[in-house]
């Protein structure tokens, strides 16, 4: 996916230089379903198809609908929803992992995604997949030399560093690549779900390394089911459901709305949850974005419904 300027002066909210733009982006996969309703959706004809195959009847999902927004340097932005409701695919399509079926996406430099489940080489030490990670990163030998000792700081992993990465636990494995990504103090940082595998300690040493780099006018979009990491990680949070921004403002407040929504999901409570759905999506604004021939964007925000 092509990288052009993000622009440097929107036309609403702040000043502050634009790192990001998803504008109206979509994405679409099929996958295969087993639903009676997938299955009265086929022809007769394809339906005997499958059952002679033994496959089962795809159906097409719509990961992201329509979504935009835009970053600026110095933001923190946390993305919550349900499982299922595109908060990994927007970290990807903003990454340039996945191509959107239709949209534009921008930014100001080459995004870093952190996840769980990034790559790393489990038969090396972690102090090896430190030097190898920062090399990766486009730092020199000696650069990632000294990158180690703030990386095993942040970590908090301590004598381990010198233990093969297959002997990590999962939280280990998460911190060390978070710490891994901070060193290089990217522009743009994605981080998918990575904080949420730290005690206390990691996440207050994790969150004054993020407001370091938003003080070196780096951006985060940071993804988590927990409410309360966004919150208090986040100066911002985008809140989708099925693929929609339904709330973008706030950390606190849109935390605390989906929280609430969340929970009264949990307890089975279905038509107050939906009650609750509609009104944060009613409360909630667009972003239109608007592109010159240079691919540098404006954006307006306007409330729902003309307010």
């Amino acid at each position: 996916m092509p990288r052009r300027d993000a622009g440097s002066h929107p036309a609403g909210g702040t000043d502050a230089p634009v790192h990001v733009v998803v504008d109206n982006v979509h994405v679409r996969y099929t996958t295969p379903s087993s639903a009676a309703t997938a299955r009265a959706q086929v022809s007769l004809p394809r339906r005997a198809l499958h059952r002679l195959v033994g496959s089962s009847p795809s159906v097409l999902v719509r990961a992201l609908a329509g979504v935009s927004l835009v970053v600026h340097a110095g933001e923190a932005v946390g993305v919550v929803g349900l499982n299922g409701s595109g908060k990994s695919t927007l970290l990807r399509v903003v990454a340039g992992l996945e191509r959107p079926a239709r949209g534009t996406v921008l930014a100001s430099s080459v995004p870093l995604l952190l996840g769980v489940n990034a790559a790393m080489l489990t038969e090396l030490s972690g102090r090896e997949n430190v030097r190898l990670g920062c090399l990766a990163m486009g730092m020199s030998p000696a650069e990632a030399t000294a990158a180690l000792p703030d990386v095993v700081e942040l970590a908090g992993i301590g004598a381990a560093i010198d233990h093969p990465m297959r002997t990590y636990s999962t939280g280990m494995g998460a911190r060390l690549r978070f710490a891994i990504a901070a060193a290089s103090n990217p522009e743009v940082l994605l981080i998918d779900e990575a904080l949420g595998a730290g005690d206390a300690a990691f996440k207050e040493r994790s969150q004054d390394r993020m407001s370091a780099l938003r003080g070196n006018a780096g951006c985060v979009l940071l993804v988590s089911h927990a409410a309360q990491t966004i919150e208090e990680t986040c100066t911002r949070a985008v809140w989708l459901h099925q693929g929609r921004v339904v709330l973008d403002g706030e950390a606190e407040d849109v935390a605390r709305r989906y929280r609430w929504f969340a929970w009264q999901l949990a307890q089975g409570e279905e038509a107050k949850a939906a009650g609750l759905l509609e009104e944060a999506y009613r409360d909630g604004t667009d972003t239109d974005v608007r592109l010159d021939l240079r691919g540098t964007a404006q954006h307006q925000v306007r409330r729902r419904g003309g307010r």
